[in-house]
């Protein structure tokens, strides 16, 4: 049978691509590293390390095992982090993986909402995109992703269940009016949306403009919406960057399209935003498995739909 703990070895060096990295991360010696690696290996019967130069790398069998071996590690630390959570939500940990305008809107507010129901429990937060944030939910390493979707009709891979939290619409941003001029505010319907040429399709008034785009995903978005309206954005800049984008178009240097999340995280008064019609993506948490939930995931899933 094989051994957790070198199995837990072999994953930290395939994910650092280094024995030291590797012993760094998991407080272990070099040697110690390296005795784990050669008694896996002999467990095994296979080469898994070659050495390449001052470096090493995985053998074809060692990406196969250590795929396996980031799969089963996840699976026992989530398994883990449930049983503390059954004595009652007293103790143990949840770990939660989103986007970055989730984390900077509402995430925190369940955070804060599940530390004064749960003072016990630890909450683990990562950012990072939907798609790294379904791989680590599959891999064990979080318990909850929150994602987003253009598309909500398309299935998710099996094993993966979907908590739908919000809808949240897409902006056009463009540089201030003049003043006197309504702008939208994303989240409060009592302000007016300013006038446009074209309200039924305010991309068309800026096909000749240039283009801001954001995320690959975002960007591919951006490219459809512009797609069904005839024409192909000229893309000048690209920035993940939400305050760098919004500072490009208060700047004159072109305009942009945001989520409605992305500007309450952060919006820069240089800017005016006009909401498009038919594009919204939708938010959700992504969960492994059926239900009923461990209860520290349900307890988090509970205050994310709570504050969404």
């Amino acid at each position: 049978m094989l051994d957790i703990v070198r199995l837990r070895v072999l994953a930290a060096v395939a994910r650092h691509g280094s024995v030291t990295k590797a012993a760094r991360e998991l407080h272990y010696s070099q040697p110690s590293v390296s005795h784990h690696l050669a008694k896996l290996e002999a467990e095994t019967g296979a080469k898994l390390i070659q050495r390449a130069g001052r470096g090493i790398r995985l053998t074809e069998a060692g990406r196969l095992l250590a795929e396996r071996a980031i799969e089963i590690v996840g699976r026992v630390d989530s398994a883990t982090a449930e049983l503390s959570a059954h004595v009652g939500l007293r103790a143990g940990r949840v770990r939660l993986a989103a986007f970055p305008s989730a984390l900077g809107t509402f995430v925190p507010a369940a955070a804060a909402l599940l530390t004064r129901e749960h003072p016990g429990l630890e909450l683990g937060l990562t950012e990072t995109e939907p798609p790294e944030a379904l791989r680590m939910l599959r891999a064990g390493y979080v318990d909850v992703a929150v994602i987003f979707r253009y598309d909500d009709t398309a299935p998710e891979d099996n094993g993966i269940r979907l908590v739908h939290l919000l809808d949240d619409p897409s902006y056009l941003i463009v540089p201030e009016r003049p003043a006197g001029d309504p702008v939208t505010e994303p989240g409060d319907p009592t302000i007016t949306e300013p006038c446009d040429p074209d309200p039924a399709s305010p991309l068309l008034s800026h096909r000749g403009t240039r283009w801001i785009a954001g995320c690959d995903r975002c960007r591919s978005h951006l490219l459809d919406l512009c797609a069904q309206q005839g024409f192909e954005p000229e893309i000048s800049f690209t920035s993940d960057d939400i305050v760098a984008v919004q500072a490009l178009v208060a700047a004159g240097m072109g305009v942009t399209a945001l989520p409605g999340l992305a500007l309450q995280a952060h919006r820069h008064p240089g800017v005016g935003v006009i909401e498009i019609p038919g594009s919204t993506r939708h938010v959700y948490a992504a969960v492994y498995g059926e239900p009923p939930d461990p209860p520290a995931t349900a307890a988090l899933l509970a205050a994310l739909a709570a504050v969404a």
